[in-house]
């Protein structure tokens, strides 16, 4: 199967949002890197770096749960390797909230340390979340907020403008809607964030898309999609994306007049349950092939 077209896909205001995040340095102390689990490589914007610039910065590995735990260790071994405090959490479950508040205040430990020593005990810390689209940042915020005023989609795109949000006594986050860069030079780097709900549905061909995660889950994880569409390694091993795809549509009884499989059906399945983490706990970024944490 074809590997799909460059993915593009930089609207206007995602231009206007990263002016904000650049206007906004000035007031806030640190950033919070949000990245998928998953796809910890794929899902940080290279252009961040230069955009927070020398800004204290930690990151957080979100969805954890749905990611393989001895990758995400390994990512936050890579990370601390790299002089880069990070922690593992998920929103959906709480698991791991716990670790932020104590972790921002180890990485500006010196800067409380000063404004201490200056009389400011208490100062409130001010901490910049950040992060591509359906990275969750508006479901972190609520949860250590406590409250459910971010509005939170599954889908990319919804967060739209610059947030203030306390989250305990002297700690306050700023919210700021997801960012994609302007070209991906990797063809994989855009599949895995289509694959993962970071870029939109309606400007991709959803059955060519799941046909390639099918082909690359068959190919790295192939007892994820053996296990949970009941097929044979050794039959899917020599066929297309799209034809696995129709199996998994036949043996869900997606069917048409006629007995046409319903690939579009087909199709949607397999990314909402590979989304949802219905196909096991999956890293497909790994870290020993990576060179770059680009944060």
């Amino acid at each position: 199967m074809e590997e799909l077209k460059s993915i593009q896909w930089f609207p206007g205001h995602m231009m206007k949002t990263k002016r904000k995040i650049e206007s906004q340095l000035k007031l806030i102390d640190a950033v919070a890197v949000l990245l998928d689990a998953r796809v910890p490589y794929s899902s940080c914007n290279p252009d961040l770096r230069s955009v927070i610039n020398n800004k204290p910065r930690l990151v957080v590995l979100n969805k954890c749960d749905m990611a393989d735990p001895e990758e995400t260790k390994k990512w936050i071994r890579l990370f601390k390797e790299k002089g880069i405090a990070a922690i593992a959490l998920d929103c959906k479950s709480g698991k791991g909230l716990n670790t932020f508040i104590p972790t921002v205040k180890n990485v500006l430990a010196d800067k409380i340390k000063a404004w201490e020593a200056k009389g400011m005990k208490g100062k409130t810390v001010k901490v910049m979340v950040v992060g591509i689209p359906n990275v969750g940042k508006s479901s972190f915020i609520n949860r250590m907020s406590k409250q459910n005023r971010a509005r939170v989609e599954d889908r990319p795109g919804v967060t739209r403008g610059n947030q203030w949000f306390t989250i305990g006594k002297g700690f306050d986050l700023l919210d700021t809607p997801g960012v994609l860069w302007p070209k991906f030079n990797d063809k994989l780097v855009g599949e895995k964030l289509a694959y993962i709900g970071s870029v939109k549905d309606d400007i991709l061909d959803t059955e060519h898309l799941a046909g390639r995660l099918l082909e690359y889950l068959r190919d790295n994880f192939p007892d994820s999609v053996c296990v949970r569409y009941k097929l044979d390694k050794e039959h899917i091993a020599q066929l297309e994306g799209y034809d696995i795809l129709e199996l998994v549509g036949r043996k869900r009884g997606m069917l048409i007049s006629g007995g046409e499989i319903n690939t579009e059906r087909a199709a949607a399945t397999v990314l909402d349950e590979f989304r949802g983490g219905l196909l096991g706990k999956i890293t497909l970024d790994k870290s020993e092939e990576c060179c770059d944490v680009r944060v």
